[in-house]
């Protein structure tokens, strides 16, 4: 059984930073890419960033410049930290990981449990 938990999120002024963490643990062979999504009530789920296995990441416009998404290979975790945060903000972010199980290399697309992240005076 493979899963993703996710830790990290909070309250934090605007203008600071935070980071997001997201391990993924079980039997796992090899992770394809992993991500961040965010969703606000009552809105489409949105990405924020990805990285694949190579290290090749992206970045939606929206905190192109303020966020990093980096990737811990050998503990399979994923971390998003955030700088300059705006009350804009302010969501549900959600990791997602495109993973292989071991031992049959079976594909699993993973979401997480969802972390707050509140930017607020």
């Amino acid at each position: 059984q493979v899963q993703l938990v996710e830790s990290g999120g909070g309250l934090v002024q605007p203008g600071g930073s935070l980071t997001l963490s997201c391990a993924a643990s079980g039997s796992i062979a090899s992770v394809a890419a992993m991500a961040w999504y965010r969703q606000a009530p009552g809105k489409q789920r949105e990405l924020v960033a990805t990285i694949n296995s190579s290290g090749g990441t992206d970045y939606a416009d929206s905190v192109k410049g303020r966020v990093t998404i980096s990737m811990d290979y050998a503990k399979n975790t994923v971390s998003l930290q955030m700088n300059s945060l705006k009350p804009e903000d302010t969501d549900v972010y959600y990791c997602n990981g495109k993973i292989y199980s071991s031992p049959h290399f079976e594909f699993f697309d993973l979401w997480g449990q969802g972390t707050q992240v509140t930017v607020s005076s």
